[in-house]
């Protein structure tokens, strides 16, 4: 194989790839990038028997072939190499990279010892804008359960109905769901699938904030998304997913409306004196017109005061900080609306009254002890 190609885009194309490659496998070639010099032009792939990337570039390819080489030394190799033209040629494993002064000869391995990635059955099939899957998946990913023992949590729910994505992530702590409009669809009215939540990391890395289109498509058991030149295929989670829709409370005695950043702000101020090894709850206290959230450690005591539209009827609950403070940030409004029931009721937090319903994140309580 023989190639020629600006560095940048090989620069871009290897990190692309490269993002999906083990760091240490049994199988030597899945620590490695498969890079095929084709027609139309180079050709580079990363996976890890889970998720692939495959990526093209704009090479002068004068001699086709292909070869895998080290991911972690060739990426750095052509990040440092000079800003011109790299040129790259093997001879059976032995390969030859020069650009400008400066050249390197490294070993690669046979093509034939990378995995094939698995091939996707034409199903159901969806486009939607890569800024607005992008922004979905930033504000749900949070909540995508590490816990192995129910892995179809390990992923986030895609809903399709109408023209309408809902994505949906649990992880027996909170909820976070948000749904936007596709631009189009093929196959069924209604379908759904589990992304894992390590391959819709991938797929937020490569997207940009633009209104060009990600393809969506199901097959039997794989997802691929397509942006432009960059196609990343992963297992589908099977399992029964949460159905999400009955776990969310209904008919909520207490609402308020309160300001995104200063509820941010204050959660952020209240809980300056928790750590991983001084754990302690939020303790929220819901009054008329304000919630105080305040917070105890061996170090001492915070308190903040949180102007809210509304009467809390004085209902204290206790959350996790991380846990509201992840759900608040993620809140894609301004303002935000906050249901609560009871002391040992989830919190809900949505639009305001009169805002299309685009996202709901729900937080559970953690039980407070008596003050004093």
């Amino acid at each position: 194989m023989k190639f020629s190609c600006e560095k940048a885009l090989l620069q871009t194309a290897v990190t692309t790839a490269g993002r999906v490659v083990a760091a240490k496998s049994s199988i030597l070639a899945l620590e490695g990038v498969l890079l095929e010099g084709l027609d139309a032009g180079l050709q580079v792939s990363g996976y890890n028997l889970e998720t692939g990337i495959v990526t093209q570039v704009e090479a002068e390819v004068t001699q086709p072939g292909s070869i895998v080489l080290p991911a972690r030394l060739f990426g750095e190799i052509i990040r440092k190499l000079p800003d011109d033209m790299v040129s790259v040629s093997t001879q059976g494993t032995k390969v030859h990279i020069s650009c400008g002064p400066t050249s390197f000869d490294i070993l690669g391995s046979r093509a034939e010892e990378f995995p094939e990635l698995p091939a996707v059955d034409e199903g159901n099939c969806l486009n939607i804008e890569q800024g607005t899957l992008r922004s979905m998946i930033s504000r749900v990913i949070f909540a995508v359960s590490d816990n192995e023992s129910r892995p179809v949590h390990t992923g986030a729910l895609f809903e399709v109905d109408g023209k309408e994505l809902t994505m949906v992530a649990v992880d027996g702590y909170r909820l976070a769901l948000r749904r936007e409009e596709i631009l189009q669809k093929e196959g069924g009215e209604q379908f759904s699938f589990v992304v894992p939540g390590a391959a819709l990391s991938e797929v937020d890395k490569i997207c940009a904030d633009s209104d060009e289109p990600v393809q969506v498509t199901e097959g039997e058991r794989h997802i691929t998304f397509r942006m432009g030149s960059t196609l990343l295929v992963a297992r589908r989670l099977e399992g029964e997913f949460l159905n999400y829709r009955q776990t969310i409370p209904q008919n909520n005695s207490v609402s308020l409306e309160a300001d995104t950043g200063a509820l941010q702000r204050s959660i952020d101020r209240a809980s300056l004196i928790i750590n991983d090894k001084l754990k302690s709850p939020l303790r929220c206290k819901f009054e008329d017109g304000s919630v105080s959230i305040s917070s105890q450690t061996a170090i001492g005591s915070a308190f903040d005061r949180c102007p809210v539209t509304g009467d809390g009827k004085g209902l204290e609950i206790g959350f996790n900080n991380r846990f509201l403070m992840e759900a608040v940030k993620a809140a894609p409004a301004e303002q935000v609306r906050l249901e609560l029931n009871t002391p040992t009721s989830p919190c809900l937090i949505l639009p305001t009254k009169g805002q299309p319903e685009r996202f709901l994140y729900m937080v559970l309580p953690v039980r407070l002890k008596a003050e004093g």
